[in-house]
């Protein structure tokens, strides 16, 4: 069963390229500029699209992205938009790996076992859910593997070393790697034990090591790329959006900056 995130870390594996991760808010600022946006990043280089649905009591999510969220949420976005949103990308030939990133509660109202086969159908790739670790609700994990949704799972700085081996076993595709102790948020400077941290996951295995949280710039995409396999970014993508007043023209050039600072 074909998986676009698979084919696309053995890709990058076997050219020992690094990797690069974008977050978006599914609705924010509209549906419309979602969709331009996911197609804008595969032109720049962007390696995968985690699209957020938004959610009103996160567990992660710092400022921004609950800004992002509830404007969203006041517009009327539902799950369903984005089966609609992926469906229509793939349909023109789209084919940059998408991930569902959601909290636990709307996929177990929607369904826990009906989920996966309906999110594969409609063109994802993979899952993340931060309230829902691996040794969790295993109904959902295993109809994620049925269908050939990817789970990703995060790992914190805090995590003992005995559970950062079964996370990291059980995560498929890569492991999210939460670079900072606290919730999402572009920093100005990155945790002094970062590259340390990412030293000790990357030595757990052969399987990519993606950090995120915090990241907000070229600078330190490059510096935590000289020890983890990729980067994701999420809030400081998603303050440039709310600070382009609707132009995505300023949103790309940025992202577009940060592959250029991965790929260097």
């Amino acid at each position: 069963m074909k998986n676009r995130l698979i084919e696309k870390i053995r890709e990058a594996r076997r050219k020992r390229r690094k990797l690069f991760s974008a977050f978006l808010t599914l609705g924010y600022p509209s549906l419309q500029a979602t969709e331009k946006l996911i197609e804008g990043f595969e032109e720049r280089g962007v390696d995968m699209v985690e699209l957020g649905f938004p959610f009103s009591d996160p567990l992660a999510d710092g400022p921004t992205i609950q800004f992002s969220s509830e404007a969203a949420l006041k517009r009327g976005v539902r799950l369903q938009d984005a089966f609609h949103i992926t469906q229509n990308l793939r349909r023109r030939g789209v084919e940059i790996p998408i991930l569902f990133f959601s909290y636990l509660n709307p996929i177990y109202h929607f369904g826990i076992k009906r989920f996966p086969h309906a999110a594969k159908k409609a063109g994802f790739d993979g899952v993340i859910v931060p309230d829902c670790p691996p040794e969790e609700d295993g109904a959902l994990w295993r109809a994620c593997r049925s269908s050939g949704i990817a789970p990703v799972f995060l790992m914190a700085p805090t995590t003992t070393p005995e559970r950062a081996r079964k996370i990291f076993a059980r995560s498929q595709g890569f492991l999210y790697y939460v670079s900072l102790r606290g919730v999402t948020g572009a920093r100005k400077a990155l945790p002094l034990d970062l590259a340390e941290n990412l030293r000790r996951v990357v030595r757990l295995g052969s399987k990519p090591v993606l950090a995120g949280f915090g990241v907000s710039s070229p600078e330190q995409v490059k510096q935590i790329t000289k020890v983890a396999d990729g980067v994701i970014v999420g809030s400081a993508i998603v303050e440039r959006i709310r600070r382009s007043d609707g132009r995505l023209k300023p949103v790309l050039d940025f992202v577009a900056s940060l592959v250029r600072a991965l790929r260097n």
